[in-house]
C-alpha cells in the first residue's frame, strides 16, 4: 500500500510540472488544485463516550486547456484516501463510495482494504464552444441554478449539502448545456442531463433583471419521473440583500390529481460596517423525512429531499478577526422535531497557500426514534481539524 501510494503522489507531481512548463511555453492550460489533511472524531451523547477517529487525505487537480478563442476543455479530478474506524465498521462503505451518478462510471477505487480505502473520481471533463452570445458545453460539468446559500429548490441537475464543507466544487452532471445571452442582463438557457439509471431529465431556464432585482425562471422534467417548475430572485431590500428560490414539482403518472411537491426558500443577508456578516435562511419542504435522520446525513441529496423535516430555519455570523483569522457560528432549528444543529468554524491563513481550519458539527433531536436501537432522542456530534495547501 505504501509503495502505491507514493507512486500516485509522485505522478501527482510529474504532472504539475509537465503542465506548468506547458503553460510557460505555449500559455493555453491552466493548472491548479490542492491538497487537504483532515483528521475528525464522532461521538454520540457525551464527548466522554466512544470516538469514532478518521483521516482524510483529500487531493484536487483542475486542468483546463485554451487551444482557441473559441473552445475551453476542462477536466476535474478529486483523489481521496479515507483511514480510519468509519471505514472498518461501515458495512460496503468502499462499494458506496465508488457509486457514480453520472452516465460515465468515473469513479474507481484505487484499492479498498479494511481499515482504508483509495477512491479516485472525475467529477468534471467537458469541453465548452463560445462564440458571441452563444456558449454550449457538453461533457461532465456544474450547473448551478441555485440562489440561495444552504438550500437550492432551483438546483435541480446537482444538488449538494451544506454540511459537506470539504467539497467546496460540490458535485457535477453529465449534460448538454445551451446559453445563450439575449442582452447584458438576460439570457437563455438549456439543459439535458442522463444519468447512471439511463433516465433523462431535461429543463429551460429564462433569466432577466426587473429594477434592482434578477429573476429566473425555469420548467421541464426530473428523470422521466417528475415536471418540474421554479423561480427565483436575487436583489435587495435597501441595505438588506433579499433572495430566494422556489420549485414545484408533479409526477408524470398521477398529472390530473394534487399530488405535488413544493420545495422553497428565502434568505436575508446583512454586512456590517466592521465587515461582520449576518445571515438567515428559511426553507419549507413539503416532502418531510422525519423519520431516519441518520440516513439523510449520508444519502445523495436531491431537490426532493433538500431536508428531512418540513419546516426548517438557518441563521449565521461570520466575522474577521483579522485578515487573516476568520470564525463563523451557524445554526439550525427544526421545530417539527425538537431539533437543532449548531456550527463553529474558525479559518486562519499560515501563508499565502497553507491554511488551518477546525470544524464542529452538532446535532440533537428530541422526536427522533433510533430505528436500531428504537430509543427516543439523538446527539451527534463531529469535530474536524483540517490543513490545505493551495498550488
Amino acid at each position: 500500500m505504501k509503495q502505491a501510494f507514493q507512486i500516485i503522489i509522485l505522478l501527482l507531481l510529474i504532472t504539475r510540472l509537465t503542465f506548468a512548463q506547458q503553460e510557460k511555453k505555449q500559455k493555453k492550460y491552466s493548472f491548479d488544485g490542492y491538497v487537504t489533511n483532515m483528521q475528525s472524531v464522532m461521538f454520540q451523547d457525551s464527548i466522554t463516550g466512544n470516538w469514532l477517529n478518521d483521516n482524510l487525505i483529500h487531493n484536487r487537480l483542475n486542468f483546463s486547456w485554451f487551444p482557441n478563442d473559441i473552445f475551453t476543455v476542462k477536466v476535474g479530478t478529486r483523489t481521496r484516501f479515507f483511514s480510519g474506524e468509519t471505514v472498518k465498521y461501515t458495512p460496503d462503505y468502499g462499494k458506496n463510495m465508488q457509486k457514480d451518478n453520472g452516465i460515465i462510471d468515473l469513479n474507481t477505487n484505487i484499492f479498498s482494504e479494511n481499515s482504508f480505502l483509495l477512491n479516485t473520481q472525475i467529477d468534471r471533463a467537458n469541453i465548452s464552444y463560445e462564440k458571441g452570445n452563444l456558449n454550449v458545453t457538453i461533457g461532465r460539468q456544474r450547473i448551478n441554478w441555485g440562489r440561495s446559500f444552504v438550500w437550492n429548490p432551483n438546483d435541480i441537475f446537482n444538488s449538494y449539502s451544506f454540511f459537506d464543507f470539504d467539497y467546496p466544487e460540490k458535485p457535477g452532471s453529465d449534460a448538454i448545456r445551451i446559453q445563450y445571452y439575449t442582452s447584458a442582463i438576460s439570457s437563455a438557457e438549456m439543459v439535458v442531463k442522463a444519468d447512471s439509471s439511463q433516465k433523462c431529465s431535461y429543463a429551460g431556464m429564462y433569466r432577466f433583471s426587473l429594477g434592482s432585482y434578477d429573476i429566473q425562471f425555469m420548467g421541464g422534467q426530473i428523470n422521466e419521473q417528475d415536471y418540474v417548475l421554479g423561480t427565483g430572485w436575487e436583489g435587495s431590500l435597501k441595505s438588506i440583500s433579499f433572495k430566494g428560490e422556489a420549485t414545484y414539482l408533479h409526477p408524470k403518472r398521477n398529472f390530473k390529481d394534487t399530488t405535488g411537491l413544493l420545495v422553497a426558500c428565502a434568505s436575508i443577508s446583512y454586512g456590517f460596517p466592521n465587515s461582520a456578516f449576518l445571515q438567515f435562511e428559511f426553507l419549507y419542504n413539503q416532502q418531510s423525512q422525519k423519520s431516519d435522520f441518520t440516513s439523510y446525513l449520508n444519502q445523495t441529496l436531491t431537490v426532493k429531499n433538500l431536508s428531512f423535516t418540513e419546516y426548517n430555519l438557518f441563521g449565521s455570523i461570520t466575522y474577521p478577526v483579522t485578515p487573516l483569522f476568520n470564525a463563523t457560528v451557524s445554526a439550525m432549528y427544526y421545530p417539527e422535531v425538537k431539533g437543532f444543529y449548531f456550527g463553529p468554524s474558525i479559518t486562519y491563513s499560515l501563508s499565502e497557500n497553507l491554511d488551518f481550519a477546525f470544524f464542529a458539527q452538532t446535532f440533537q433531536i428530541k422526536d427522533f426514534v433510533n430505528p436500531l436501537t428504537q430509543k427516543k432522542g439523538l446527539k451527534m456530534s463531529f469535530g474536524f481539524l483540517q490543513m490545505k495547501y493551495n498550488f
